[in-house]
């Protein structure tokens, strides 16, 4: 289950690493990066396959990125989430977001869980940033809305 008041202190870092960002217009990692970047977040973008996201600079790995980074939203399939999750570790970045979006299971896997505990990592597992990320859209709303139905998103605390 998600809490909302950790992905909003998630969303409440400026400084975000895209991991699985694209420079395919139609993948969702481009959508998320654009949509942070945006809002007026400072992202970066992480894909060994592009030189550039959306015309900014996109790095092969964690690594190397300069400077800090406030979190990692982690847009690789599952199986190769976890490895992300120990180079944010490596990087002693504190907090990780496992998109997950509506039919698969995304970036959240045990492994990249477990990753998280071992390492003390603040975890938002399985969701999608733009659930949280205002103004949200109505795509969005709706998605938030089945996830609080069927228990895996807490409703929001007043």
């Amino acid at each position: 289950m998600i809490d909302p008041t950790v992905a909003e202190d998630f969303l409440a870092q400026r400084r975000l690493a895209i991991v699985g960002a694209s420079d395919e217009p139609k993948n969702f990692g481009r959508t998320v990066y654009c949509a942070l970047r945006d809002r007026g977040y400072e992202v970066v973008a992480v894909n060994p396959s592009y030189e550039t996201v959306a015309g900014d600079p996109c790095h092969a790995d964690l690594a190397g990125v300069p400077g800090h980074v406030d979190g990692v939203v982690v847009m690789v399939p599952r199986d190769r989430a976890a490895d992300v999750v120990r180079a944010a570790a490596a990087r002693g970045i504190t907090r990780v977001w496992l998109f997950r979006g509506l039919g698969s299971p995304g970036a959240v896997s045990d492994d990249a869980l477990e990753a998280c505990a071992q390492h003390g990592i603040e975890v938002v597992a399985g969701a999608c940033p733009l659930m949280f990320l205002g103004p949200v859209g109505w795509f969005h709303r709706v998605h938030g809305a089945a996830r609080r139905t069927n228990g895996s998103l807490e409703k929001a605390r007043s």
